[in-house]
């Protein structure tokens, strides 16, 4: 059988045509092989994705209320729950971040009442909300500001 060579234009040298797999990975002619490759995976991870959310992980387990806590302060901040008269530590959210937190119903107390509050580490400033209520289903979202002052919080 006679060798019939092509001019490789991207590498402007002659290759002989059904050459080997060495000689076709040199010459670049995988490249399709390879997007048809990652292609296919592509499509197999949306396919084998479908039907799951991203809200799903924002889901509060039973009987818990999600307490997300958006930091748009440089100092890592001290997340506390004022609740029956008690103050009890929930987590630290770090400096310009996000964190979700999911406060258990003793926390929340039977009268469904707390005041959240915010102590930066390395600062002099307090972020206080006022009394919210809280009711089963519903999650607070605090967004804490670089001036602790101006800190909002919406219950939804």
């Amino acid at each position: 059988m006679p060798v019939v060579t092509t001019w490789n234009v991207r590498f402007f040298r002659v290759t002989p045509l059904g050459g080997s797999f060495a000689s076709m990975a040199r010459t670049g002619s995988l490249a399709p092989a390879a997007f048809a490759v990652l292609l296919v995976a592509g499509s197999a991870c949306f396919l084998f994705n479908r039907g799951k959310s991203g809200q799903g992980a924002a889901a509060s387990p039973e009987g818990e209320v999600a307490l997300s806590v958006t930091n748009h302060n440089f100092l890592d901040v001290v997340i506390y729950v004022l609740h029956d008269g008690q103050q009890t530590r929930v987590g630290t959210v770090t400096g310009s971040s996000s964190q979700v937190f999911y406060l258990r119903a003793r926390l929340i107390g039977m009268g469904r009442e707390i005041r959240l509050l915010g102590h930066p580490i390395g600062g002099q400033d307090l972020a206080r909300t006022e009394t919210i209520v809280v009711q089963p289903g519903q999650y607070i979202e605090w967004t804490l500001e670089t001036d602790l002052r101006r800190s909002s919080v919406g219950v939804y």
